[in-house]
């Protein structure tokens, strides 16, 4: 994801943004850019001037990020490594790639607050609630670490309790393709995209937009879910301006 591919329509600069408070949730693989693991500057870079552009139209934007690219627990089976303990690995994983798109941001002029649900007061504030809110009222970018603080919780079901305990009024979910689709389309060219899908199909269907834990929160709140090619440069600032980029996600 180091060089964001140009995309046709252009943006139309006088237009205001239809959502004010948006979580996005990013993958640590989308930091990893070209390499293998790891967290390449330069994809990084582009990550946080896609962020900028929506920033500076006045958006709250409050960010997820995983942790994959550095550590994911649940792929450790062959180290022995007990579930909660690679969980746990994972997680602090993901403070470092909130450092890494918080110093990224900060150089580009957002002021940035990097909040972690397991407290490391050196690194990053404690997650608390109101605190956070107060962030998104400054027009501070908000980076949630961390994920919730707990095992067997995935950083998807971080993004969509987050969602809820700041209001926010949608999830951004970053992928590497341009929408939801009834198969993997990088593995199956007749694969079939979804404009729009609800959460009920979504889990019927065991398609892989976010794990179950978080489809069922956001089902049960009603939050709704965009996925959209984070790779497209312009895109996140096309989906907070209300094009139609991506698909999705909501109840009937």
């Amino acid at each position: 994801m180091a060089k964001a591919q140009a995309s046709k329509q252009p943006i139309d600069k006088k237009r205001q943004p239809v959502f004010t408070r948006i979580v996005l949730k990013i993958s640590g693989e989308s930091l990893q850019g070209p390499m293998d693991s790891g967290i390449h500057a330069e994809t990084v870079v582009v990550i946080a001037k896609e962020i900028k552009q929506i920033h500076d139209l006045g958006v709250n934007v409050a960010i997820v990020v995983g942790g994959g690219n550095i550590f994911r627990g649940v792929r450790q089976k062959s180290l022995a490594i007990d579930r909660a303990t690679g969980d746990y690995m994972g997680m602090l994983a993901t403070v470092i790639n909130g450092l890494a798109l918080q110093d990224a941001l900060e150089k580009m002029g957002c002021f940035t607050r990097l909040m972690s649900a397991i407290e490391m007061h050196q690194v990053a504030e404690p997650f608390i609630r109101r605190r956070a809110t107060r962030h998104l009222e400054k027009h501070r970018v908000v980076i949630f670490a961390a994920g919730t603080g707990n095992p067997y919780f995935s950083t998807d079901t971080a993004a969509a309790l987050r969602a809820m305990e700041i209001k926010a009024q949608v999830i951004l979910k970053a992928t590497r393709v341009d929408g939801v689709y009834d198969a993997d389309p990088e593995l199956v060219p007749t694969a079939r995209r979804f404009d729009r899908i609800t959460y009920i199909d979504v889990l019927k269907k065991g398609l892989s937009v976010m794990d179950s834990t978080a489809i069922s929160l956001c089902m049960d709140n009603k939050m709704p879910i965009i996925v959209f090619n984070m790779n497209v440069a312009g895109n996140l600032k096309r989906v907070v301006l209300g094009e139609k980029v991506g698909s999705l996600v909501q109840a009937e």
